[in-house]
Parts: C-alpha cells; structure tokens; sequence
C-alpha cells in the first residue's frame, strides 16, 4: 500500500521524501484545490520531479478544481507542462476537464480527485469507463464501505488515513462560496466550518467542526483490503508536520504494524485538533468526533528533529552491483535498480599488479561506497583476474559514473504525447422562453393550486415519490411531467437496494424522469428506464463538462450556481442547460448528523435552525439516508431579474422549495410566471452578479 503524503512547498517534498513516501501530491498553477497553498513555479516542480523520482517516488499533480470556459486552456496547458515534466498522474474533479486532460495528454494517468464525492463502486466503475486509473474516495465512508469496493473496483482505490476532516462530503460544500465568495470548489475555502454555531439562537459550540482523522491502528486492515494507498492530509501544514505524519505512517507499515502510542502522541503533537477520530472508518458517529484547534506551544523538540531529519533521507533505493576486472580489457561496472533499469560503465583495463593484487572484497567494498548518493548496493557480484591492479581513483570514478548515469536513468522524462487545446465549436443559445420545472422536498407542498399553475415538470424526492403514488397520479393527470430527485449520496448494499425499490415503484407508477447529482448514481437510474437530467450536484462549470454529460447520455444539465449568469450565457449548450432560478441554497451534505450530536437524540422532524455569531439562522433538514442537509439562511430570488436569466439562454427554470408552505410555493411559481408581486422577506442573488474566486 502506497503511502501518499502532502507537498505545498518544495521543502515539504524533502521532507515527505526522506521520511519514506512511496508518492506526493503538490499543486502547481491555479487549479488545485489547495490555492493558498506555496505550490511550485515550473522550475521547482521539474526538481520536485527530479528529486522524487530519484528516490522512486511518484507524483501527482492535483488539478482538481472547477474551471470556467475561459480557464479551461490554461488548465489544459498546465496539465501539458507537469506531464511534459514527468508527473505520475493528474488529479481531477471537472468532468471537463477530465475530457481536456486526456486529449492533450493521453499519456498521462488521471485519479479521480475526492472533490468528485465517488463513494459507492457505480462512481468507480463509472471512473473506471472515463478512463480513470484510479479514484479517492469519499472520507466518511466505513470499512464496510471501503471493503466492499476494492473487493469488486476495477481501478485503484485510495483513502484518507490521517489529516482533516470536512463536515460535508468533498465536492458537494458551498458554504464558503455562497457566504464569501470563496469556493471550495475553486481552491479557495475559507472554512466558514471552523466557527462556532449553535441551537436555539446561540453560537455556542462548534457542531460543524469535526477533529481530524486518523487511521492509526487500521493499516494493515486497509492493506489486507486491497486499497492501493493511504493518503495523508496537509498541503497547508509546514515540512516538519510533513515529516513526522509521513515517518510514522510509512515505518509502521514497512515494518508490518500498527502506529506505537509513542508514534501516535508524536502525530498528536505534530497537529490536532483535540485529538483525532476514526469514527466515519469504525462506523461509530457522534459527538465525540467534534472538536476545535486549541492553542499549543510548538513541540519544538519533535520539529527540530524533523528539521533534522529531512536533511537526510531515511530509505535509500537498494540497486544490485555488478563489476568485472580482467585483463586485457576494460574495467566494467553495471547498476540495477528495483524498477530495472540498468547502466553499465567502462572504465581503464587493470594492469599486472606489482604488489598487492586487487582482491574482490576490496573492489566490492570500494564500489559499494554510495554515502551522499540516493543508493545503498544491497547485492554485489565482483568477478576479478588474478594479479591485477587497478587504482582507488578509477575505481572511484567508475562507481560515480555509474551513480550518475542510474541517477539520470531514473530521472529522464517519459516519452509522452501531446496535442494543442481545441476549444469548442460555439452553439447558438436556444430563443424560446424558459419552461418553469418546481422541485419540491415534500409532497405536501404540492397543493390543487401549484397543478393549476401548470409548471412544466414538477420533481419530488424519490422517497417522498414512492410513498405518495396519489401525489404523483395528481401530477400526470393535470398534463405535468413527473420527476423524481435522486439523493446525492447512496451507499452501496441496503442504501442502493433502498433507492432501488423506490424508483423501482415511482417507475411502475410511469415516472420517467430522474434528476442525478452525482456520477455514482447514472447507471441505478438508466438501467430502469428513467431519463438522466443532471442536478447541481454534478457542478457543471464548462462546455467541455456540457459536451462530457451529453456523452454520458444525459437529457439535460442543471449549470452550477457557482457560475455567473455571463457565464452561463456563455456556455455551448450541446444540451438543455436548466438554472436554478429560486430557493435556498444547499451549502453542506453530512454524514455525521448536527443535529444529534448538538442535541444529543435525533430531532429531524423539528424545524431544526443552526445559528452563527451574527444570529443568522441556517435551516438543517433531513436528507434521504439519515443525513444532514444544511441550507442558506436567505433565499435565492431572480424573478425580478427576468432579462437577465432569459439572456443566459437557459432551457428551464428550476425553483427549488424546502422550507416554503404550500401557499409560498404558489406564490413563487406564479411570480415567476409573471402573476402577482410575491418575494421573500430576505433574499439573495446568488453567485449570479459576483465572481467566485
């Protein structure tokens, strides 16, 4: 199993490599999840390069961010130069930049990012056909979870075992972007998680704030899973943090053991946050996997060895000597290293020795002198004519020829295409007026009036679906078309029979339409006959990502609300293009629930209001599979801006009701039908009018 270790300068390379890495992951460019990170210009990531591949260790470039039309080239172009540089493989979240990558350069692997929430094997599976060699799952799943996937992946499985934990499922957070401006989807999360919050009108705790993770004490459990590698958390933290997380993991699973509790208060003191928790891998959720960063005195003793330990690497890379001296002919030594590659260097023939002869044993110990090199000569075979002589020096000058030419060996680029960035073909935005599609949260809100209002299409939760059929009867018979919203999130095994069964009834009820936010989700949809519509949680932010779902069969794409309307004007919409026009955002999915661990039993059904230091209220609901969904505290509200959206060229609207009674809903679709002058008491536009950095 891989040990994976951060890198957000060049110097926690250094420390990552010496302490024993098998691979690193750095950012380089503005397209990686970690901006306020140090990341490397182009000179210090060919020496990280360097530097790690002659030690044998991988890395990867984290590309993993949305990037808009006008982003896309240079994502592309950054992807060309790390792989034109040796990079190992090119981490991503952007379906379309998932498609740019592997036409510029094919030759490159591509890791599906944690930031793409793949979390059930459909998602690696669907990896898997996009040409993925291998995916980072979600941290909250269990080892169940886990299990279960490697047993039946087709592609490389990696896990978080230590670092910080996100309250909400990577990918799927916008409480940054939609409270600040900074996206979390754009590399720039300012972890609004991390402040207090609270119930009933008081931020006093920190429900959204959980401890980081360890897997101390489950490598080998991992190992015997068959995950590929275990990742380590940090592009943020300095070299020493670095080293030890890094030491610790890596002696302890190359010596085939766990963490000792000396290691594990080593990994405490390096960074924590009122300890650590293995609760999403143990199954075992609650409070007690909160808590906050306290202040600390630096562990200055533990840091200054780390200082002093990534001045000098801990594995050297075992090759395997080969010398010949005979005479008559040219001294010849030849080099292995692990990953075969082999040189082979001449240097002066021997002469008759005049007093001492050249013994084996010396010309073996000699050679074998590799201190101050990236090598340790952990096999020799030294054949030697009787009666030769040869001096130290040439013997010297053969084995540092040879280190250099192994060492330039390892490092060479790979031979690799690559082809220009083609941008797409533009397409005329579509002139007809937008339909109007409701989605509901329950079916409750679906009065006699909202039918009357003839909406296009109005969507329920598949589970509020399949346990309403009389709803859904109402819904066709008044002409509408009936959907149904699939969750976000679905485990394997009961969830996914769960989700099977109720679209299994919604489609025996004639529903045909499914919306899907997440790639793990497309095939449980299509292999009952539903129609694919793309929800927002598919995050889509480019053409190239219109273009790659329209390839993946879809009907039609919700844009993300991280966009700009320009930009989503701008988009080549190779299908309909729906935007959500109206509602309360989502800004966090989570696992762990809030709710309970806030009010120590389960109090989904009682109008649950988180509560920040400024005394906004920020709804939290229930969301299908027991978890949390967290919403904006204003609304959305776009109906006053009609010439705006309808020159976004957008297909559909979509209002999306959570909190709304039966009446509001009404209210809203008429306005937006143009009836009347409703609007909520406090409301937002968005991201709509503002960039997201």
């Amino acid at each position: 199993m891989e040990i994976l270790s951060p890198a957000g300068s060049p110097e926690a390379v250094q420390a990552a490599v010496y302490a024993g890495a098998d691979a690193v992951y750095l950012g380089y460019g503005p397209f990686n999840a970690r901006r306020n990170a140090r990341n490397f210009d182009q000179e210090e990531l060919q020496q990280a390069i360097d530097l790690c591949h002659l030690y044998g260790v991988k890395v990867y470039l984290t590309l993993n961010t949305l990037a808009s039309d006008r982003e896309v080239a240079q994502a592309a172009q950054v992807a060309v130069e790390a792989s034109s540089m040796g990079v190992d493989a090119i981490l991503v979240q952007d379906m379309g930049l998932l498609q740019v990558v592997g036409q510029v350069a094919p030759d490159v692997h591509l890791h599906a990012s944690t930031q793409m929430t793949i979390h059930n094997l459909d998602g690696v599976k669907r990896c898997a056909d996009l040409g993925l060699t291998r995916a980072v799952l979600s941290r909250e799943l269990s080892r169940k979870e886990i299990s279960y996937i490697c047993d039946h992946s087709p592609i490389e499985i990696e896990t978080f075992v230590h670092g910080a934990l996100c309250m909400c499922y990577s990918g799927q957070c916008f409480f940054s972007s939609v409270l600040g401006g900074r996206s979390g989807n754009r590399g720039l999360c300012a972890q609004p998680c991390r402040l207090s919050y609270g119930w009933n009108g008081k931020a006093d705790r920190y429900p959204l704030s959980l401890k980081d993770m360890s897997l101390a004490g489950h490598l080998r459990e991992l190992q015997d899973m068959g995950v590929a590698c275990a990742k380590i958390e940090g592009r943020m933290k300095r070299p020493e943090y670095v080293w030890v997380v890094t030491k610790v993991y890596a002696d302890a699973l190359r010596e085939g053991r766990e963490p000792t509790a000396e290691e594990v208060a080593q990994l405490t003191a390096a960074f924590s946050r009122q300890g650590f928790t293995d609760g999403y891998f143990t199954g075992n959720q609650g409070a007690h996997m909160f808590g906050v960063r306290e202040q600390q005195p630096e562990p200055r003793e533990l840091f200054a060895a780390a200082r002093a330990g990534y001045d000098k690497p801990t594995q050297l890379v075992p090759v395997t000597l080969h010398a010949s001296i005979q005479a008559g002919q040219p001294a010849c030594l030849t080099l292995t290293d692990e990953d075969g590659h082999t040189v082979t260097v001449t240097g002066p023939a021997p002469e008759q020795a005049r007093t001492r002869a050249l013994e084996g044993e010396d010309v073996a110990a000699q050679l074998s002198k590799t201190g101050g090199t990236p090598y340790r000569v952990a096999q020799h075979q030294v054949e030697v004519g009787e009666g030769l002589s040869l001096p130290r020096s040439a013997l010297n000058a053969l084995r540092r020829e040879g280190v250099e030419q192994l060492s330039a060996a390892r490092t060479a680029l790979p031979q690799r295409r690559h082809f220009p960035y083609e941008p797409l073909p533009k397409v005329a935005n579509p002139t007809d007026a937008p339909a109007l599609h409701v989605t509901l949260r329950s079916a409750s809100q679906c009065s006699p009036a909202l039918l009357d209002s003839q909406p296009a299409r109005i969507a329920l939760p598949v589970d509020e679906a399949a346990s309403h059929p009389d709803v859904v009867a109402d819904i066709q018979a008044h002409g509408i078309q009936a959907a149904v919203v699939l969750p976000r999130i679905c485990w394997d095994g009961g969830e996914m029979d769960t989700l099977k069964d109720q679209l299994t009834r919604c489609r025996d009820m004639g529903v045909t339409h499914a919306l899907v936010g997440n790639l793990g989700l497309l095939d449980v949809a299509r292999d009952l006959g539903f129609t694919l519509h793309g929800d927002y949680g598919l995050e889509v932010f480019n053409s190239h990502g219109v273009k790659a779902y329209r390839e993946l069969g879809l009907a039609s794409l919700t844009a993300s609300f991280e966009l700009k309307l320009a930009q989503i004007r701008d988009l080549s919409k190779t299908l309909p293009v729906e935007l959500l026009a109206y509602g309360r955002l989502p800004l966090m999915i989570t696992e762990n629930c809030a709710m309970k661990a806030g009010a120590g039993q389960c109090c989904c059904g009682n109008g649950n209001t988180l509560t920040d230091r400024r005394g906004v209220g920020f709804p939290v609901m229930k969301a299908w599979g027991c978890r949390n969904e967290i919403f904006n505290s204003d609304t959305l509200f776009l109906a006053d801006k009609a010439g705006d959206y309808l020159r976004a060229g957008v297909s559909a609207l979509n209002l999306l009701f959570t909190t709304e009674d039966d009446h509001t809903v009404v209210d809203m679709v008429q306005r937006y039908q143009g009836v009347g002058n409703a609007a909520p008491a406090s409301y937002t536009r968005g991201l709509y009018y503002r960039d997201v950095e």
